[in-house]
């Protein structure tokens, strides 16, 4: 008896061992399928099944994965990182991983509206074309302030506004100054420095890290 007691003892002491995790991170997505780091360990995970770490897989789409850990559900975008567990994330990070192209493009939103954002550390502002603005609601003729902006192929016009909120996995700024210029130029919504200036920026290669600066 005494012997199984011990035994029971070594079985919950080693459970707590293998659950203990201090860093979850969504490397890749596919359809019904993710691609989890956990504590730094790789993982490729089905809808429905659980890593040794007891980390679940409930849904899964190009954008996101929701899940599951100790009864707890949390979102996931591409490239976000929480510590312990499910908590609150005590650093705001995202990583942005380069495309074949060699450019780095992450989702996030604008005023809750998703948006598929190029990262361009050398625009002064977010900058998005004019179509892009209508389909976000920003009323740009009424409510910016017409200006010219240099691009690449030369001057254009443009409206100067400023967005309520522009979000990036969990690093959230507010009152951000963006162009929105006429034309189906940019392609892609520029993320740029009237963003990017709120954080820290560091590039290795294949990723790059956005922290939030304290």
């Amino acid at each position: 008896m005494k012997v199984s007691f011990l035994f029971l003892l070594f079985l919950i002491a080693f459970n707590q061992c293998v659950f203990a995790i201090d860093d979850i991170q969504v490397a890749g997505l596919f359809r019904d399928k993710a691609v989890v780091l956990i504590d730094g360990s790789r993982h490729v995970l089905s809808i429905g099944e659980q890593s040794p770490q007891g980390v679940r897989l409930i849904e899964a789409d190009s954008k996101r994965a929701i899940l599951e850990f100790d009864g707890k559900r949390g979102v996931y975008p591409l490239g976000n990182r929480v510590h312990t567990g499910f908590a609150a994330p005590r650093i705001l990070q995202v990583n942005v991983y380069r495309s074949p192209n060699g450019t780095y493009v992450t989702t996030g939103s604008i005023d809750g509206l998703p948006v598929d954002f190029l990262v361009d550390t050398g625009a002064t502002a977010i900058a998005m074309n004019s179509n892009e603005a209508r389909r976000l609601g920003i009323a740009y003729r009424i409510v910016g302030d017409k200006i010219n902006v240099n691009t690449a192929s030369g001057t254009s016009s443009a409206y100067s506004v400023n967005l309520g909120k522009v979000r990036v996995g969990d690093i959230e700024m507010t009152n951000v100054e963006a162009y929105v210029l006429d034309g189906e130029q940019p392609g892609k919504v520029l993320l740029g420095m009237s963003y990017l200036r709120h954080l820290n920026i560091s590039n290795e290669g294949q990723i790059m890290r956005l922290e939030k600066k304290h």
